[in-house]
């Protein structure tokens, strides 16, 4: 947790592998609701990241990301992911 593990296909050869960015510095979007850099924040917390970032949508009258159609195409490529372990075989969308 408090960390992504990033791989970029562009890196030069020899540089190329994966890389751990932190999510506790002051840089990140939403640390500066929770504890000082470099102290953890807990699965929870995104939920409570997810229903602010909803209500201020909601209030600037603004489209909410991800919507109904992002979790349609999500829920089309899990069906597609588990036909192709179910039939071993490519799946096309």
């Amino acid at each position: 947790m408090n960390r992504l593990q990033f791989f970029n296909g562009k890196d030069a050869e020899g540089r190329a592998g994966f890389r751990d960015i932190l999510v506790t510095e002051d840089s990140h979007p939403y640390i500066a609701n929770w504890w000082p850099p470099g102290n953890l924040i807990g699965y929870e917390h995104s939920f409570v990241h997810t229903i602010a970032d909803f209500v201020k949508a909601v209030v600037r009258r603004k489209n909410i990301a991800p919507n109904f159609a992002d979790g349609l195409a999500n829920q089309q490529v899990l069906a597609a992911v588990v036909e192709s372990a179910r039939t071993k075989r490519w799946v096309r969308l």
